[in-house]
């Protein structure tokens, strides 16, 4: 016979200021270089689908 899976409850967690500051400050440092990949990404598709359906330039809306 299978068992059942056990269930856990997490209550408490104490994690000390300094390592929590020190986590989120290594956080915010990651994510400079990811947003910098994510956003060459995003102007890739976009100059992409731009080329691809003409709104290569604006120069349409000027006739």
């Amino acid at each position: 016979m299978a068992e059942q899976p056990s269930r856990t409850v997490l209550t408490n967690i104490d994690i000390p200021f300094g390592s929590l500051v020190l986590f989120f400050v290594k956080a915010s440092l990651a994510v400079i270089p990811a947003a910098i990949i994510v956003s060459f990404i995003l102007a890739f598709l976009g100059w992409m689908f731009g080329a691809i359906l003409g709104f290569g330039h604006m120069g349409w809306m000027m006739r």
